[in-house]
């Protein structure tokens, strides 16, 4: 295993920031941005062996700044969406940013992906490891408390990425972090041959503004329940068979996970090239977007269109403050959250 850094480009306000690449044996690599923490670039063998980038991102930091889209970005304080913009706790109203209409989405104006995060990089036999740690202020983008979050990045020999968070608060406050990867096994332009599983049968359904309404949907022998897994193109082909899929042009979902701990919350895989990819969470949740939003030039000037990639957001629910029944969200000053998700890639044999 190894690690190199080098300059990954200057901000628009003058800030220097640093590419690591983490690099195994037999050259699968993974890399990260202190920016943002983003995600950047993944790149693992087909069935033959060849490497291939499975990541949607950028090459320096200005695609991330002026681009949008939370390619790869660590997402918080508050991942998905807080329904009217503002949330109550301990007998307060606190008032966010409304980025989604008259809702705040991951995070606010300048969520996470927007803040430089200090960088350590740990190399190790068999795994090299990224620390990213940043503090976010009192009430920045409106959420109370000093809130001190550490994300670390491990890859390791066997193409395993692991993603781990731990946040501490010297207020309570609520925290709901995720990472926005958006993933193509392919060399294809876009996700819709890749078979996606989804270990669930229960989300939350939502009202136009993809805002909870507290009511659960049992998914049991509909088009959305993915436990036996269908591809993209399916879903999109029975659209009309189904108002949510209809409503977003695709997915766009919370899906809810049975069992504690960590636990297998879904895979792809794309036949031609052979890839594989299972994510596991300790998380209650996984949101599944099928990327028809997409428009941004990325990797090499490749451009990413509608359902150019696939994010698995693991993750707590969307507008949890607001819905007493959801796992809370609630971090207290003092305590510390933690959460821990797998990206475990593989290729069938030749």
């Amino acid at each position: 295993m190894s690690i190199t850094v080098k300059p990954f480009g200057v901000t628009e306000g003058g800030l220097e920031t640093k590419l690591y690449t983490l690099t195994a044996k037999d050259g699968a690599s993974v890399s990260l941005t202190d920016y943002g923490a983003h995600l950047v670039s993944v790149m693992v063998p087909d069935r033959s062996g060849t490497l291939g980038e499975v990541c949607l991102g950028y090459d320096d930091v200005r695609g991330y700044e002026t681009n949008g889209g939370f390619l790869g970005a660590t997402v918080g304080r508050f991942a998905n969406r807080i329904g009217g913009g503002s949330f109550p706790l301990n007998g307060k109203t606190y008032t966010l940013y409304q980025n989604d209409g008259r809702n705040t989405l991951h995070g606010g104006k300048n969520g996470f992906d927007t803040r430089l995060f200090t960088a350590a990089a740990v190399e190790g036999a068999k795994e090299d490891t990224v620390i990213f740690q940043y503090l976010s202020p009192d009430m920045e983008e409106g959420f109370p408390g000093n809130l001190q979050l550490q994300v670390a990045f491990t890859w390791d020999e066997s193409h395993t990425l692991s993603i781990r968070y731990m946040a501490t608060c010297d207020q309570d406050t609520v925290v709901n972090f995720t990472n926005h990867a958006y993933w193509n096994l392919s060399s294809d332009a876009d996700i819709l041959k890749q078979k996606l599983v989804i270990n669930s049968f229960i989300m939350t359904e939502v009202d136009e503004g993809l805002i909870p309404t507290g009511n659960l949907t049992n998914l049991e022998g509909s088009i959305l329940d993915l436990r036996r897994g269908r591809t993209v193109a399916d879903l999109l082909a029975k659209a009309s068979e189904n108002a949510p899929i209809a409503a977003v042009n695709g997915l766009d979902f919370n899906f809810i996970l049975p069992g504690d701990g960590l636990k297998e919350a879904a895979s792809l895989r794309d036949d031609a090239s052979g890839r594989r990819m299972r994510v596991l969470t300790t998380e209650p949740a996984i949101q599944a977007y099928s990327g028809q939003g997409l428009d941004q030039d990325g990797h090499g000037g490749k451009h990413y269109g509608p359902f150019g990639g696939l994010a698995l957001e693991t993750q707590h629910f969307p507008d949890s403050p607001h819905h007493m029944a959801f796992p809370s969200t609630l971090l207290r000053a003092g305590e510390t959250f933690e959460s821990q998700t797998m990206y475990v890639f593989s290729a069938d044999a030749v």
